[in-house]
């Protein structure tokens, strides 16, 4: 496992997945290419993100959602959904903890839909603050 640091967030890597940054998109890919993750992190610029605006936003930015479900990855908490489309299945999150709001995509071809489910989970499921957002 290695430790993927950001300036605002962490996550544990298993050793079968390669992440790279690109244009401040954190995207993760797994030795397979099975499928792709991409984490983009917003940051609020005062009080807290919360809940009833992580539902809002991902309603307003992904209406491809057909149903939101109430998720959790890590430290971070908000909301799920999954879509097809132009044979590409899509899984998003949006969550938030203190002021940072994560919006997380993972696609995979339709084919593979549901292959890496419990990878994906378990890597996100490592999720924490960064040091630098504690103090």
């Amino acid at each position: 496992m290695n430790i993927l640091e950001t300036d605002h967030w962490c996550l544990m890597l298993p050793s079968e997945w390669q992440a790279e940054n690109e244009d401040d998109i954190i995207r993760i890919v797994d030795q397979d290419e099975v499928g792709e993750i991409e984490i983009t992190t917003l940051h609020k610029q005062s009080g807290k993100v919360m809940p009833g605006e992580i539902q809002t936003l991902a309603r307003e930015e992904s209406p491809e959602v057909p149903k939101w479900e109430a998720a959790t990855a890590g430290a971070f908490s908000g909301v799920s959904g999954r879509y097809t489309e132009d044979g590409a299945a899509v899984r998003e999150w949006y969550l938030g903890s203190d002021s940072l709001l994560l919006y997380v995509t993972y696609v995979c071809d339709e084919d593979d839909t549901g292959l890496d489910d419990a990878s994906v989970d378990e890597l996100l499921g490592t999720l924490v603050v960064g040091d630098s957002q504690k103090a």
